[in-house]
């Protein structure tokens, strides 16, 4: 009794377990249709366009503002994965931002995407400033290059706030005190020569 006791509690323990991992299971939806900039909506500076399935941003260094492609829509809780590359300038892929009327544009959280490895790092514009950056061992283990294709994926579950670049975290908050919901953002940094490419860039909504 006491055998089929316990293997009857250890099928009963995998079987939630299973429930469980398909509960979790998240579908992605396409931000970008690869075609058009339908969804999006650029704030004043700099140039979006699309070519050959990337979204192509440019900005000379005279233009003073910081020209960013919003999403339409708002999201609260979800996990986004996208391709960048950076091939000149300081970009950002910003999360939960409102729109303001300034040169900047927004307010709200960046993931930093540049040239350097503070890629992966959390900035908080019109707020703290830098948040989090990441550690000299953690840019070594995930082989960020600037020209290089470079996997993005940002977990926002409300404070929760995990940032991986090529697979690898370089950034993760816990219970942290920013806003919950707002925009998605692609930047072009004022004052710079910037052109930064994005692609493939799917948003799962989590409940």
């Amino acid at each position: 009794m006491k055998r089929t006791g316990t293997l009857g509690l250890v099928l009963g323990l995998l079987f939630s377990a299973g429930i469980s991992a398909t509960a979790e299971e998240v579908e992605f939806k396409s931000l970008f249709n690869g075609k058009n900039l339908n969804g999006w909506e650029p704030t004043p500076g700099g140039k979006w366009e699309v070519k050959n399935g990337v979204v192509i941003g440019t900005s000379p260094k005279s233009e003073p503002r910081h020209g960013i492609l919003l999403t339409k829509k708002r999201f609260k809780d979800f996990v986004v994965k996208a391709k960048f590359r950076v091939l000149h300038g300081d970009s950002g892929f910003y999360f939960r931002v409102d729109r303001v009327k300034s040169g900047v544009s927004v307010h709200g959280f960046q993931v930093e995407i540049d040239e350097t490895d503070e890629t992966g790092g959390l900035y908080e514009t019109g707020g703290r400033g830098w948040v989090h950056q990441p550690t000299a061992e953690v840019a070594k283990k995930r082989s960020y290059k600037k020209g290089e294709w470079t996997d993005l994926e940002l977990t926002a579950k409300g404070g929760d706030i995990t940032v991986k670049i090529n697979g690898i975290v370089s950034t993760r908050l816990i219970n942290d005190k920013s806003r919950r919901e707002g925009h998605i953002g692609l930047q072009l940094h004022g004052g710079q020569v910037m052109h930064v490419e994005y692609k493939d860039i799917e948003l799962s909504v989590l409940e």
